[in-house]
């Protein structure tokens, strides 16, 4: 659900999904490779366009969230051990391409980093599978920019429960 007072924290809108992410921002780009086979393909890119990737991370969508879509408001909670974070967010490109599938977002007011992630996942002609997520972002409030190097090993934390989420 779209909210007017929400806005994107930031202009570079759909830059995760480019081989190149924007400047002033710290990056990370992660590839994993799931396995073999068309139905892995297309289990896979269900898993991240439905929020499963998500839920199976620890970082979870309200009850009877749709599946991604461009324009889609989705309100996040991470879990990082005893703590939960308030993640808004909206779907600011969709890729659903035969060989690539997946989904870009967008930090909204009141997320406490400014940037974008992106997760798709891809088959090759070797018929490899495989997840890809590309982000970039920077603090967006005072708390984040004081405990900067804790929402780096924060965000580095759930890449790897993203990358192992979705190996089968």
């Amino acid at each position: 659900m779209r909210r007017a007072s929400r806005a994107l924290t930031y202009p570079e809108v759909g830059a995760s999904l480019t081989d190149e992410l924007p400047a002033g921002y710290h990056h990370q780009r992660h590839r994993a490779v799931l396995g073999t086979g068309r139905a892995l393909f297309e289990r896979s890119s269900a898993a991240v366009t439905r929020w499963e990737l998500h839920r199976r991370a620890g970082v979870s969508p309200a009850p009877g969230t749709p599946p991604a879509a461009t324009g889609l408001d989705v309100d996040l909670r991470a879990t990082l051990g005893p703590v939960v974070v308030r993640v808004p967010c909206r779907v600011v490109a969709l890729v659903d391409d035969p060989d690539r599938r997946g989904f870009a977002y967008g930090t909204l007011t009141g997320h406490a980093e400014c940037g974008e992630e992106a997760f798709v996942v891809s088959i090759d002609a070797q018929d490899v599978v495989r997840l890809e997520i590309a982000a970039f972002s920077r603090p967006g409030r005072w708390y984040s920019r004081l405990g900067a190097p804790l929402a780096r090993a924060a965000q580095r934390a759930v890449t790897r429960r993203y990358l192992s989420a979705l190996v089968m």
